[in-house]
């Protein structure tokens, strides 16, 4: 099922009148490029992965821009309200604007940290929480793009291998764009709240006796023998839409760009595509630098890590991943080389955080009033130890990619605060703090004082 890569735009208020560029699929190791991709979204001539470049972005006038995109902001048409189509001027478009798959993704906050502020010693410290899109998760920006091409292809189908936020997004997607989904996910290492997400969509969820690496290898060949549409992010048209979080970051910073952006790590597609949309703001002049874009992975799951340190990114090492931090317990990462490219580009840093970590900076960004899936803290876990290591100074400014929503996985959340989680290791006592159990208490006007008393002793104490 090939797919065409030639975008004609109509001449209304859309897009600009007149203007008919053609977008081409791009091998990111030979270089080769051509005008269609099969469903496996390899390069034909050498088996590497394709990315999408257009001739026309290269001519796009900055300030022009910046303008446009600004004064979409305040508008009601259907694309505009999408914080990745408001953008749409450096996406590769489907030959009808109607044919747009959409629920107004994007458009997530930033929010300042204070008190991770203090903690870490950084005094301009946000986060940009992509938990706030449609279903949840960063995945929506990328979707509504490669959603509204399967749509173009007509497509009946899509499918996924998932650890959870794919699958709850694309099935959404799907059941906007008049599609069915089928998910394959790994049996007993999904969150539940995750894949209910995918059921609610009408999806046709397949749990499969292996680890996530291995739903995505039987993924790659189901599409060589099914009329499935594939819709992980080894599909570029996903990463064109996950790039607009850099477009809309630096709206938000007034196109002035932190020193550092720090993502978490797993398949690697979404740090890819910020650095593929930072490095194109830049070579049209939208930014005058480039911030340094570092990517933190979990201890069990740290094959880019690795990979960086031991081969010097010139081969994947890949590892059997082991994190409760299941967004990102992924080990045979597709896009590896695409983010060590990115990497390398902005000058930035690999790092790994412990499980310890990782459950400490969830309970601190928690407290901030805001709140994240385990995965996203690996940011702030290791934001922490570039500030130990010297790489990242207490004078420069930082910005955390927070990637899902909190009440996406509740079950690490409740037995954080039980005190079931690493009830036994070694360092747990450091996190009693950071608890906030649930009390149990007889139904008297009594017995809620005494607790209220207690609990303001317990703030007074030092270190509390």
């Amino acid at each position: 099922m090939p797919l065409s890569a030639t975008s004609g735009r109509s001449s209304d208020r859309q897009t600009p009148a007149g203007s008919k560029p053609r977008f081409v699929f791009r091998c990111i190791g030979c270089g080769q490029t051509a005008s269609s991709a099969s469903q496996d979204y390899r390069c034909a001539n050498c088996g590497n992965l394709l990315e999408i470049t257009d001739p026309s972005w290269k001519s796009a006038n900055a300030a022009s821009l910046k303008s446009l995109w600004r004064e979409r902001r305040s508008s009601n048409d259907a694309l505009d309200l999408s914080g990745v189509w408001r953008f749409r001027e450096l996406l590769p478009l489907p030959q009808a604007a109607p044919g747009v798959v959409t629920l107004r993704e994007g458009n997530t906050p930033l929010y300042e940290l204070p008190l991770s502020s203090r903690i870490t010693g950084i005094s301009h410290l946000y986060a940009k929480h992509q938990g706030m899109n449609p279903t949840g998760s960063f995945k929506d920006t990328g979707m509504t793009v490669a959603a509204t091409f399967a749509r173009e292809s007509g497509s009946r189908w899509v499918a996924c291998a998932s650890t959870g936020n794919t699958s709850a997004s694309m099935a959404a997607y799907a059941a906007r764009g008049g599609m069915r989904s089928l998910v394959l996910v790994p049996e007993g290492k999904i969150s539940w709240s995750k894949l209910s997400q995918a059921l609610d969509y009408g999806a046709l969820a397949c749990q499969l006796r292996t680890d996530f690496d291995g739903c995505l290898r039987l993924l790659q060949e189901l599409v060589k023998e099914a009329p499935v549409y594939q819709l992980n992010s080894i599909n570029p048209f996903r990463l064109e839409g996950q790039k607009t979080l850099a477009f809309e970051l630096m709206d938000q910073l007034d196109w002035q760009p932190p020193d550092h952006i720090i993502v978490p790590g797993g398949n690697l597609g979404n740090s890819s595509a910020i650095g593929k949309g930072l490095l194109e703001m830049q070579n049209l002049g939208v930014i005058p630098r480039l911030p340094k874009l570092s990517v933190i992975q979990a201890e069990g799951a740290n094959a880019l890590v690795r990979t960086l340190r031991e081969t010097n990114g010139k081969h994947l090492i890949s590892v059997q991943a082991e994190t409760r931090a299941t967004a990102i317990r992924i080990g045979n990462p597709v896009s590896w080389e695409k983010a060590a490219k990115v990497i390398q580009a902005t000058n930035g840093a690999c790092e790994q955080v412990s499980e310890i970590a990782i459950a400490q900076a969830k309970a601190e960004i928690g407290a901030e009033g805001i709140g994240c899936e385990p995965a996203s803290a690996v940011t702030l876990a290791g934001l922490k130890k570039l500030v130990q290591q010297g790489f990242v100074r207490k004078d420069e400014s930082v910005v955390l990619v927070l990637t899902g929503n909190l009440l996406k996985d509740p079950d690490f959340t409740m037995e954080f605060h039980r005190g079931d989680l690493f009830r036994d290791h070694r360092d747990s006592a450091a996190l009693q703090s950071l608890r906030h159990p649930p009390v149990i208490l007889d139904a008297t006007i009594k017995a809620v004082i005494q607790t209220l008393e207690q609990a303001e002793k317990s703030d007074r104490k030092p270190n509390a």
